[in-house]
């Protein structure tokens, strides 16, 4: 019997495959049938502070903008012991899914300041999250911003969030650093435990009849695939921490490209968004039958089978594939022009 089990960021999974942040995993439903279709853990959608304080802020205009109107009552909506506002949902759908499923369920948490990163990382350990996954999403614009200081804006919240909350760490990337090896070796000495390849940018377009910026949340592609492999493969074998690896993965054939990279775990949102939650299980058993008829026992006998620790001096190999694929190009594009 092939075996899939694996484990990602200390946690015993029976396969390696992930259902991530998505609005699959906002409620607890969602989370339900995807455990059911074979998802060996599922990442709750992402809390947003944005989203939490405009909550609380409406909250507020509801319950305390005609407080005092009428003689005879101080306000028509009084207090909720112990109700968080725009965070109660999410944490009571946490809870509700970290006591049911049979599958860890990991928090994700995206915000913008010192207070958010703190306060809610407490909230979702204390909801039952048996990780958290902090989704770093931050677009520098400031041309007095450089890169080393985003970089430290990183590992200080991380530091600050890993000496809040005991449960495992994992961070979520862009691909867009100039070093992004020293950057998750930076990651991993602060005590984080894992590293998820990669998040999107929003893509914006321009529309020309309207003259605006048009924004669409475009699902990922098989092409887009290249970079998480590229980055997985360096990364093999060359940290210790959890490698999870995403974005492009719409087949089994994904799945299996990355973890021959050197991925502990693969994760998609955008296969199952696209072919609906029942397609977890075409990965999982299509990963399953891909291992029996390459005469593989398991995952962990593949997995890395194909990253850059077999290629001697990585920089010099990829250097050398990139002048020899253009050499390609041309011998079968521009052959018949030099006749």
């Amino acid at each position: 019997m092939t075996n899939l089990a694996g484990r990602y960021l200390g946690l015993e999974l029976k396969n390696p495959i992930i259902a991530s942040a998505s609005p699959l995993t906002a409620t607890f439903d969602g989370m339900r049938r995807l455990e059911d279709a074979g998802a060996a853990a599922v990442v709750m959608a992402s809390l947003y502070e944005e989203q939490i304080r405009a909550s609380d802020a409406a909250y507020a205009v509801f319950t305390e903008e005609t407080a005092g109107s009428h003689p005879e009552a101080a306000t028509y909506f009084p207090e909720l012991p112990g109700y968080r506002h725009g965070i109660s949902g999410h944490l009571e759908t946490l809870w509700r899914a970290s006591q049911a499923l049979h599958i860890p369920v990991i928090a994700s948490l995206n915000c913008f300041s010192d207070e958010g990163w703190l306060d809610y990382a407490i909230e979702l350990q204390q909801a039952g999250a048996a990780a958290l996954e902090l989704n770093l999403y931050h677009l520098p614009t400031d041309l007095a911003v450089s890169g080393r200081d985003v970089e430290q804006r990183y590992l200080d919240i991380v530091r600050r969030v890993g000496a809040k909350v005991s449960i495992p760490l994992a961070v979520k990337l862009l691909p867009f650093f100039s070093a992004l090896p020293n950057f998750v070796g930076q990651l991993q000495t602060s005590g984080v435990n894992g590293v998820v390849l990669f998040n999107r940018y929003i893509r914006p377009d321009l529309d020309l009849d309207t003259m605006s910026v048009k924004i669409e949340a475009l699902l990922s592609r098989t092409t887009d695939i290249y970079l998480p492999i590229t980055w997985t493969a360096l990364l093999s074998r060359r940290v210790t921490l959890s490698l999870a690896a995403g974005t492009g993965v719409d087949s089994h054939v994904e799945v299996v490209k990355l973890l021959l990279a050197g991925a502990h775990v693969v994760t998609t949102a955008s296969s199952l968004l696209r072919h609906g939650p029942q397609h977890m299980t075409a990965l999982v058993e299509g990963l399953r039958r891909w291992l029996e008829e390459n005469a593989f026992q398991s995952v962990d006998e593949m997995r890395g089978r194909l990253d850059t620790t077999h290629f001697g001096q990585a920089n010099l190999f990829f250097r050398g594939e990139y002048l020899h694929s253009l050499s390609d190009y041309v011998a079968q594009h521009f052959a018949g022009l030099a006749q």
